[in-house]
């Protein structure tokens, strides 16, 4: 029987080393990358059934690169494999296609779960990001394409940012990494079509902010 061909890709190569020889007994890594860009250009070329990613990944992030692997190559499922538990970023994952999202965290065996889900043509997630409400988390995705409002954590980043704060700071103070914020920035402007981040701050201050 053919086994399914995978690709890994993520910028810490213990890791990536460590992933390949837990998954090499039952399907076949036919590559592995250490940055986004190296993985949209050599990817169409080993035909891969499945690509497992991280979002924070140097030179092209894993948001980025996975929509561009699904121009490239649409029948090629994506996972991502992440220290991420923001529910926006998961969210925005599937809207670009993925198939799986999974935390690091979890263990080995929810990796082989989403894959074997995404084999079926199913969706998986981590159940701890959902609060066991899988099923309703994607279709809220799938039906609603882009947001009607700001999220809650949407509205954090921009007052912070409006505060005068740097996306380090707004890292910091909210516990979560420095490019989660800047996904959450670059998300509001694009969704709100601003070009710069001072149009950004321009419309937080016009809007009053809505943070009620």
């Amino acid at each position: 029987m053919k086994r399914t061909r995978i690709i890994l890709a993520d910028d810490h190569c213990l890791f990536v080393d460590a992933l390949k020889r837990f998954l090499e007994p039952e399907f076949e890594v036919v590559g592995t990358f250490n940055d986004g860009s190296a993985l949209v250009n050599d990817a169409p070329r080993l035909n891969p059934d499945f690509i497992v990613l991280d979002i924070g990944m140097p030179l092209l992030n894993g948001l980025n690169a996975g929509r561009r692997l699904k121009e490239l190559i649409p029948k090629t499922k994506l996972i991502y494999l992440t220290m991420n538990m923001d529910r926006d970023v998961a969210a925005e994952a599937f809207r670009l296609g993925a198939s799986g999202y999974v935390l690091k965290s979890s263990a080995g065996t929810e990796l082989v779960q989403a894959i074997r889900q995404a084999t079926l043509g199913k969706f998986y997630i981590t159940p701890l990001m959902t609060e066991g409400e899988v099923g309703s988390f994607i279709q809220n995705i799938q039906t609603k394409r882009r947001p009607e409002k700001l999220t809650p954590r949407q509205k954090e980043v921009l007052q912070l940012l409006v505060e005068g704060r740097s996306m380090k700071e707004v890292a910091f103070m909210l516990h979560v990494s420095q490019s989660t914020v800047a996904f959450h920035k670059y998300k509001m402007m694009g969704d709100l079509k601003l070009k710069t981040s001072a149009e950004l701050i321009q419309f937080a201050v016009r809007e009053s902010m809505n943070m009620v």
